[in-house]
């Protein structure tokens, strides 16, 4: 029997945000076992926790090594699990800020407390790569928007997401994409979102091809967002952003996000939000 945590992320509030399972000892587990178990719990994610022994520490002192399961495939970096990973992680060390291991790096989340509680976390995120998508026109299509207010560009920092910007809040909020032809793009996941208002921004993510029809909240996209709103002259660089998703599938969500530097140097992204424990318990997974 293995120990596990359920969290509803980039809430305060139970049975909203996106939920993620934390296995906390996935010592000895097999590839395909995580996955079965991922398939199984059919989140958008599912993390197992190793002692980063079995990774090494080259590069500084960790506190854990976060393995990403979708349930189809695994990710080398995922926003709300390692965000509500370092929920948990921070629970057992009393510290201000947590060090994860992934496949695509180390990252640092900075906590805040009060009186003792974790109320927040800040995460900074792998700084992504980007480059035109070449398939914009059928991701549209797919989407069933006429045109996009932005260029269509792709953002990689472990999984990759697709930008579409429309310029109002409720083509966003009316979307009846068709799942199949976005599931023949691949592994990305596919966000269309809006302004509404200087800091504020309505987002829907799809990623079927990656097991997860919508997702409520993507963390991963999100430093990518605020990162194309940035290079592209819609918010400032070091602006943060209030981004609202998963209201149009009964899962409200809240994150908050940032680029720093310039559209040369990317100095940082960062992604902030709340989470809370909704369920603990044992599986048997071997």
């Amino acid at each position: 029997m293995r120990a596990y945590v359920v969290l509803d992320v980039f809430t305060a509030v139970p049975l909203q945000g996106n939920p993620v399972a934390v296995f906390t000892d996935a010592a000895g587990l097999s590839d395909e076992i995580m996955q079965r178990a991922a398939r199984e719990l059919n989140l958008s994610e599912t993390v197992f926790l190793l002692d980063d022994g079995e990774g090494g520490a080259p590069d500084g002192d960790v506190d854990a090594r976060a393995r990403i399961f979708t349930p189809a495939v695994e990710l080398p970096f995922a926003g709300h699990p390692v965000l509500g990973t370092a929920f948990v992680v921070g629970a057992w060390t009393g510290a201000d800020e947590v060090r994860l291991r992934t496949g695509a790096g180390v990252v640092p989340i900075a906590l805040r407390r009060r009186g003792g509680e974790i109320v927040f976390g800040e995460m900074s995120q792998p700084i992504p790569s980007w480059e035109p998508f070449d398939r914009a026109a059928d991701v549209l299509a797919a989407l069933g928007v006429k045109r996009a207010a932005l260029p269509v560009e792709v953002y990689d920092n472990g999984p990759r997401h697709v930008m579409v910007t429309v310029e109002d809040p409720e083509i966003v909020a009316g979307l009846h994409p068709d799942l199949g032809a976005l599931r023949e793009l691949g592994a990305v996941g596919v966000s269309c979102f809006a302004m509404t208002g200087e800091r504020g921004v309505a987002t829907r993510m799809f990623a079927p091809g990656l097991g997860v029809a919508e997702d409520p909240a993507t963390g991963s996209a999100a430093g990518p967002l605020a990162l194309h709103l940035a290079r592209h002259g819609r918010i400032g660089f070091e602006e943060w952003i209030e981004i609202r998703q998963g209201v149009e599938i009964g899962r409200p969500s809240i994150l908050l996000a940032v680029a720093e530097g310039s559209p040369s140097a990317v100095a940082r992204v960062a992604v902030g939000g709340c989470a809370v424990v909704v369920a603990s318990g044992e599986y048997r997974l071997d």
